[in-house]
C-alpha cells in the first residue's frame, strides 16, 4: 500500500508517466511474517510475481529460496545470490534443452505433471528430484487457476512411479489452490489429495518426502484478507490431520502475498467523458491499462484500491479504462468503480496493491507506450 516512504519518493522525485514504486521494507516484513507463520516450511518466492533485482537480492540475503518458471528466472535468482540448491524449476511445461541448461547450472528440483515431462527430465537432468503437481478446483480464489497445470491424484501416482523407474528421485507432490485464495480450508482439500498419492506409492515401496503447498497467499485489495498467521494455523492443522506426526518436508511459494502490498502504481487521468448527454456513468481513462501492467483486471477479477486527490468528495460510478487503441483495454465496466465527481483530467491516481504481476504483465511497446517503469526503494 502507499507507505510514507512511497509517498515521500513521489513527492520528491515526481516521476513522469505511469510507474510502479515498491517499498522493500514491506517485502522484508512479509517474508518475516511467512517465516513466523510457517516456521517449518521452506519459502520459495515465486519470481514471476516481481523479478526486480532489488527484491531478489533482499530475499536471497534473508535465506529465501526461489520458484522459477524459466532459465532466465533461474539466472536472475542466481545473479541475486541464490545458490542452485535453493532454486526450483517449478514450471511443468519446459523445453528439454531448457531442462538441460538448468541442470548444467546446478538445478536439481523440477516440477512435472505428466509422464512425458518426466521422460524429458530423466534424459536432460538424470537423477534429479521431481515433484508432481496435482489438480485443485481453485474454489475461493479471486484469480483461479485453470486445468492447464496438474493432473488428478491417480495419474500423479503413475507419473511418480515412472519417475522412479527412470532413475529420478520421486520426491513429492505439489498443488496450487488458486491465486488470491481467501478460503483457509482450500489447503485442507488439497492436502487430502496429496496424502492419497503418498499412501498409494508407499504401498509400492516408493516413499515420497515433500509436499509443495504452492502459493495463493493473498494481498489486501478492497477487502480485508486473513493474516499470514491465520494461514499458518489452518495449513499446519490440515497437515496434522492428514499426515499425523509424520509430517513431510513442506514448501510454500508466495508471490502476490510477498510483494503485492509493497507496490503502488502512480497514474494520471488522461480523459473523462460520457457516451451520451443523459449517461450517468462517466468514462475515466488512465495512462495505464490492461496492456500497461493491469492484466489482472481481466474479467474484473482483481479490483485494486484507488487513491485520488479528491477522496472525501461525493462519488459516482465510473467505467475505468486504459489509454490504448484496443477496445479490450477496459478495467472495470461490469461493476463500475465509484470515483469522486470532482475528479478531473490531469489528476494523479495511485493504484494500490500493485507490487505483484504488473511490471511482468506490461507489454513491450503496444501502441508505442513504453513498458511500465519500476522504482524499488
Amino acid at each position: 500500500m502507499a507507505t510514507q516512504r512511497i509517498l515521500d519518493f513521489l513527492a520528491t522525485r515526481r516521476p513522469s508517466g505511469p510507474c510502479l514504486i515498491v517499498d522493500l521494507e514491506v517485502v522484508r516484513d512479509n517474508f518475516n511474517a511467512f517465516r513466523r507463520a510457517l516456521p517449518d516450511s521452506k519459502i520459495y518466492y515465486a519470481v514471476k510475481a516481481n523479478p526486480a533485482p532489488e527484491i531478489l537480492r533482499l530475499l536471497a540475503s534473508m535465506g529465501s529460496s526461489f520458484d522459477t518458471a524459466s532459465v532466465a528466472e533461474i539466472e536472475m535468482a542466481m545473479d541475486a545470490g541464490a545458490p542452485a540448491e535453493r532454486i526450483s524449476y517449478g514450471n511443468t511445461i519446459k523445453k528439454e534443452r531448457d531442462i538441460a541448461r538448468a541442470f548444467e547450472l546446478g538445478i536439481r528440483l523440477f516440477a512435472v505433471d505428466c509422464v512425458e515431462e518426466v521422460e524429458k527430465v530423466a534424459r536432460a537432468a538424470p537423477g534429479s528430484r521431481v515433484f508432481c503437481r496435482v489438480l485443485t478446483d481453485g474454489a475461493g480464489a479471486e484469480w483461479p487457476l485453470s486445468r492447464k497445470f496438474g493432473c488428478v491424484p491417480a495419474l500423479a501416482v503413475d507419473v511418480l512411479r515412472q519417475a522412479k523407474t527412470l532413475g529420478l528421485d520421486a520426491y513429492g507432490v505439489s498443488f496450487h489452490v488458486g491465486s488470491q485464495q481467501t478460503d483457509l480450508d482450500a489447503w485442507d482439500r488439497a492436502l487430502s489429495d496429496a496424502r492419497q498419492v503418498f499412501d498409494a506409492l508407499a504401498a509400492e515401496g516408493i516413499m515420497l518426502r515433500m509436499v509443495n503447498m504452492g502459493g495463493g497467499f493473498p494481498t489486501r485489495y478492497l477487502r480485508d484478507v486473513p493474516a499470514a498467521e491465520a494461514y499458518g494455523e489452518a495449513i499446519f492443522g490440515a497437515l496434522s490431520r492428514h499426515f499425523g506426526n509424520r509430517i513431510p518436508e513442506t514448501i510454500i511459494e508466495p508471490g502476490r502475498g510477498m510483494v503485492g502490498n509493497a507496490g503502488v502504481i502512480k497514474s494520471e487521468v488522461v480523459l473523462i467523458s460520457k457516451k451520451a448527454d443523459n449517461d450517468n456513468v462517466r468514462w475515466v481513462y488512465l495512462d495505464i491499462g490492461k496492456f500497461g501492467g493491469l492484466a489482472e483486471t481481466m474479467d474484473e477479477a482483481i479490483r485494486y484500491p484507488l487513491i485520488t486527490p479528491r477522496d472525501g468528495d461525493e462519488t459516482a460510478p465510473c467505467v475505468l479504462a486504459g489509454p490504448t487503441c484496443d477496445s479490450a483495454d477496459v478495467m472495470y465496466e461490469k461493476t463500475p468503480y465509484p470515483l469522486p465527481v470532482t475528479l478531473t483530467i490531469g489528476d494523479e491516481v495511485l493504484i494500490e496493491g500493485t507490487g505483484a504481476y504488473t511490471t511482468t504483465y506490461s507489454s513491450v511497446a503496444f501502441n508505442g507506450f513504453e513498458p511500465l517503469r519500476s522504482y524499488v526503494i
